[in-house]
């Protein structure tokens, strides 16, 4: 295990928590926990193999949430020191009980183990703060003049997000966490522009990863193969016939279909919002909590667990921010809504109709001025053990298409009537691809897409996708999240012409 950043280490972390959980108790807080963060990001952006811009942040801080009367309460600084977290634990006091005439639903939080001055650091080998800008810039640049160096592609921005997060936690029960993790994206987006002024673009598909920087120089994701082929494949879509509406069957990777889990399955199985918490940012859910045990998601292959421990995963970690250890856990089994993702008070709150009076490890703040709210983990619908290759799902299509990649998405305020494009499309015929298709999007309602899967792919086609850019609360936050999934097929889909839509 790599060991935690010293700059985290040397701020006076278990002082100032000791002092502001005790200036806590003395104010009349049941609970109370204090939680220090040092997180570092670092952007580069490239427009046609030239540095447009470079960006290197640090904010730290230390965060005081309590509980009194029933009430939450919540400060924070940028000042990490033992005065302030007394200042900070008095204040949260004050906002406890200044908001208490407001609350209606009392607060209590399930209780949980102590985990007593314990340490996580993700699975990453190379740091990639350790990594100097300028070699970031001159692969960034060599990735692009490869891409560039093809007449069929005539503009290539580039870019890399790296994230540092550290943070520290502790809480009146005597739990103590120090955890370290790293994430990154790299993305290069390749550009056609047509005599007439139009123009095609194609981006590459490798994921953001809970990775360092090994992930670009690795044998992990093959960057030369994809750039390889990217020119060629770009050529393809910006010649090729535009769909024709109607119902087919679809092949989609997991490029793809990682996507389509997060707004379908993910964000519809987060407790709060089935409770109708989160209303007014993106809506609530159509998987309410009188429908857990009876209500059929899809067909009886859909297999899709929470999962806070996957590894490499952009919302794994070992504790999450109310010292809850982290865990995999059922949503989806054999079809059937089985389970939701929970922080401490959803669980304590709907513990008779859960069955569980225990967090599955779902609170998350992604920053000391943040108080921490029920977050996504890596939701992920599961391979086969024996199930076919994506070669031989498309072999058992006569009429359908294959979709490689995401693109744009949109799904309604429960989470139930959606529609997704893709970055390539490949017509099938009688088993076989025939060539790229264009303007295609598929639609669906929720249960109808999961009731048409008929085959799920085995290990062979499973990857883990995601985002770092996941939003939620208000004021809104940003988490990063894996999904992962195999190839699948799904029969007699409704694929609109997004060309012919946007006329109408």
């Amino acid at each position: 295990m790599r060991a935690v950043e010293p700059e985290l280490l040397a701020l006076p972390l278990r002082e100032a928590a000791a002092a502001g959980l005790q200036a806590a108790r003395d104010a009349g807080a049941s609970h109370a926990d204090v939680r220090v963060e040092r997180l570092r990001g670092q952007d580069l952006t490239l427009r046609n193999a030239r540095l447009e811009r470079l960006s290197d942040a640090v904010t730290t801080g230390l965060a005081v949430r309590v509980v009194v009367d029933g009430t939450w309460g919540f400060a924070s600084s940028p000042d990490v020191t033992v005065a302030e977290a007394v200042r900070l634990a008095r204040q949260a006091v004050e906002v406890a009980r200044t908001s208490r005439p407001l609350n209606a639903e009392p607060v209590e939080l399930a209780d949980e183990p102590v985990h007593d001055d314990v340490t996580w650091v993700s699975a990453y080998e190379v740091d990639p703060f350790a990594v100097d800008p300028a070699d970031k810039v001159a692969l960034l640049a060599d990735w692009s003049s490869r891409l560039l160096a093809s007449p069929d592609v005539d503009h290539v921005d580039a870019g890399l997000q790296q994230v540092l997060e550290g943070k520290f936690y502790a809480d009146t029960a005597g739990t103590t966490t120090t955890q370290q993790r790293v994430r990154l994206q790299p993305r290069l987006t390749a550009t056609r522009v047509a005599p007439d002024g139009g123009f095609e673009t194609m981006r590459t598909n490798a994921p953001p990863v809970g990775r360092g920087w090994e992930y670009l120089t690795g044998d992990t994701w093959d960057w030369a193969g994809e750039l390889a082929r990217m020119p060629e494949q770009l050529a393809e879509k910006s010649r090729a016939p535009s769909v024709e509406p109607g119902r087919y069957d679809l092949v989609i990777d997991p490029t793809n279909l990682w996507l389509t889990i997060h707004e379908s399955i993910g964000h519809a199985t987060e407790l709060d919002r089935a409770l109708g918490y989160e209303a007014a940012y993106a809506g609530t859910s159509f998987a309410t909590l009188d429908q857990l045990g009876s209500l059929r998601y899809g067909s009886a292959l859909m297999q899709v667990t929470g999962d806070r421990t996957t590894p490499h995963g952009l919302s794994t970690t070992g504790y999450d921010d109310e010292g809850v250890q982290t865990q995999s856990w059922d949503i989806v089994r054999d079809g059937v809504l089985v389970g939701y993702q929970l922080d401490r008070r959803m669980a304590r709150q709907n513990a008779e109709v859960l069955g569980t009076a225990r967090s599955n490890g779902c609170a998350f703040a992604d920053s000391p001025a943040h108080v921490p709210v029920q977050r996504m983990a890596n939701v992920s619908l599961q391979p086969a053990p024996d199930g076919p290759s994506t070669d031989e799902l498309i072999s058992g299509v006569d009429r359908g298409i294959y979709i490689v990649g995401d693109k744009s998405w949109s799904i309604d305020m429960q989470r139930y009537n959606f529609q997704f494009t893709g970055q390539r499309f490949y017509e099938i015929r009688d088993g076989r691809l025939v060539g790229q298709l264009r303007d295609v999007a598929y639609q669906a309602t929720t249960t109808d897409f999961w009731a048409s899967l008929e085959a799920v792919g085995g290990p062979q086609s499973y990857l883990l996708g995601g985002a770092l850019n996941c939003g939620k609360a208000q004021p809104g936050q940003v988490a990063a999240v894996s999904h992962g999934c195999p190839t699948s097929l799904f029969r007699g889909v409704s694929v609109l012409n997004t060309a012919q839509e946007q006329t109408r």
